[in-house]
């Protein structure tokens, strides 16, 4: 049945409804800190009843992951919809109720590649927070160049033994489990003999330590495997092919990290600097370079934001560049990084306090530091620039 245009205005009615009656006021405010974050997991944390409320209330509704299918945990909503439901949240500035590896890319991995009995599995797990997860990617001699990963997943019977080391995997520390890149056939050329699995962090075999970054704080773990046993059936996609999984994570977690980008459901970056250098007569801000820089920001931080509904757009027509979240990766993470200088340069000396309750023991300084890794981390700025002359803009190699 096709949906009518009253169809979706009804549907839009009854969203922001049952959002104004369910969103707390507490979850219509910008995110100031990681701890502010509700991530779920074995043993969940939350940093507000708020928060508790928020998150079982569309955990219940199926709208951690609306667009998800019912007998996976999902709301069942069609593209029209979520995109409706997306927006009504927007537009309250209410917070996501899940922040999860599982949502923004394992998920999608196991829709694809996943047996029935890991969809079953899995994903009504992630959907409802009950399972923490982390990414097992990159390697102390394989970041950029990840098909190099040298840890090996070595055949016992039904099970793999795996031996090796992962590094910046964040939030190992707190995850429940992990899907990772393991070498299952050290005889193949290079991107081949790699495969995808699952594995329980609490395996015998498996520990974590911290990573302290520039900032003073850090997400990220080095993680050890000691001869963990994990189950073949834990395998997701064929064996050897687990490129091809890895590949197509990689483009949903570069739209998440790309995220980061646009917070247009937070303060508008000039009563930020505001806050800082003040107005003047007219109520401008009182720098009238400073000024500038911020406009011409925000008109990119616009583009963003349209690009992104423009992707949305193009997947649900079936004609989005598979590589266009290398695209939206690099540019969401240069400006974040552009509005994170920008704060640093309203707030003059000041802004470089790092141990003092004036400046919440430095919260401007250390997430200004913390942005160096965004162009970083899900690949880095130069190696997207480089997929987008490739495979985008067909540019020939050097």
């Amino acid at each position: 049945m096709t949906d009518t245009s009253s169809d979706l205005d009804q549907f839009r009615i009854e969203t922001r409804q049952w959002l104004e009656a369910n969103c707390p006021p507490e979850m219509r405010r910008p995110i100031e800190s990681d701890d502010e974050m509700f991530w779920g997991g074995r043993n969940p944390s939350y940093a507000s009843e708020p928060q508790r409320l928020w998150f079982e209330r569309m955990r219940d509704k199926g709208w951690t992951v609306p667009h998800w299918p019912q007998q996976y945990g999902g709301g069942g909503l069609d593209a029209e919809r979520t995109k409706i439901l997306r927006q009504e949240m927007a537009a309250i500035s209410a917070r996501q109720p899940l922040m999860s590896f599982g949502v923004s890319m394992l998920g999608p991995a196991l829709l694809k590649y996943g047996t029935e009995a890991q969809k079953l599995e899995h994903l009504p797990k992630i959907a409802r927070g009950e399972i923490r997860w982390c990414q097992g990617y990159s390697e102390p001699n394989a970041g950029s160049d990840l098909a190099s990963l040298q840890t090996r997943a070595e055949s016992d019977g039904d099970d793999f033994i795996i031996n090796g080391q992962k590094i910046w995997t964040s939030y190992a520390n707190y995850a429940d489990w992990i899907f990772c890149l393991v070498r299952t056939d050290p005889t193949a050329k290079k991107h081949e003999g790699i495969s995808f699995i699952l594995f329980d962090m609490a395996s015998p075999g498996v520990s974590t330590k911290p990573i302290l970054l520039i900032s003073g704080k850090s997400p990220f773990c080095e993680t050890f495997f000691d001869n963990v046993r994990v189950p073949k059936a834990n395998v997701v996609g064929t064996i050897n092919r687990g490129w091809d999984v890895a590949k197509y994570l990689l483009q949903h977690e570069r739209t998440m990290i790309s995220g980061m980008g646009d917070r247009s459901g937070g303060r508008p970056l000039g009563l930020l600097a505001a806050d800082s250098i003040g107005t003047d007569a007219q109520g401008r801000l009182d720098d009238p370079m400073l000024r500038g820089q911020i406009a011409s920001f925000e008109i990119d931080e616009v583009a963003l934001s349209c690009a992104a509904e423009r992707a949305i757009d193009l997947a649900k027509a079936g004609q989005l560049h598979p590589a266009f979240s290398s695209a939206m990766k690099y540019y969401g993470t240069e400006l974040n990084k552009r509005r994170h200088e920008l704060l640093m340069a309203a707030g003059g000396i000041d802004a470089l306090e790092w141990d003092s309750d004036r400046s919440q023991q430095g919260a401007k300084a250390r997430a200004w530091l913390r942005t160096k890794a965004n162009s970083i981390e899900g690949g880095t700025s130069e190696v997207m620039l480089g997929i987008v002359a490739k495979r985008i803009l067909d540019l020939p190699g050097a």
